[in-house]
């Protein structure tokens, strides 16, 4: 199942959620040092940080972020990660970084790091275009900047 974003207004969103992003902002303008610290400033526990850290941003700041850093299970077939690179340069996905793993069983992991500031269409769009590849197995976004 693909990812799906939603805007919702802050008084609806858990504690918890809220916090991270103070955390976050914390660390962002050098306040906290640690996210032990920044945790520790907005009464949060850490375990609940490293949940909600990659998930929650504010519109501002996820409107600013231009870098993706995606993982994929690709079969072990000749072709299928140049049909990979190539369904990224058709949306407009400029490849910053790509690293493979060694194959095993038949199935190799490759990380590929974009900028999304040109891309047509959304982050999830494109996710759904290379799932539908041919020998890819599984995508999922691992980061994002």
């Amino acid at each position: 199942m693909a990812e799906r974003y939603y805007v919702v207004r802050e008084d609806l969103l858990p504690e918890g959620m809220l916090k991270t992003e103070q955390a976050k902002e914390l660390l962002r303008r050098g306040d906290a040092a640690t996210v032990h610290e920044a945790a520790e400033k907005v009464g949060l526990s850490r375990s609940a940080f490293y949940k909600y850290k990659d998930g929650v941003y504010l519109l501002e700041q996820a409107a600013r972020e231009r870098i993706a850093t995606l993982s994929l299970d690709l079969e072990h077939r000749s072709g299928v990660l140049s049909k990979v690179l190539g369904a990224l340069a058709v949306n407009e996905g400029n490849v910053l970084t790509i690293s493979q793993s060694i194959p095993l069983q038949g199935m190799a992991n490759v990380v590929v790091t974009i900028d999304t500031s040109t891309l047509n269409g959304t982050l999830t769009e494109l996710l759904e275009k290379l799932k539908a590849l041919d020998g890819v197995k599984r995508t999922t976004v691992v980061g994002r900047s």
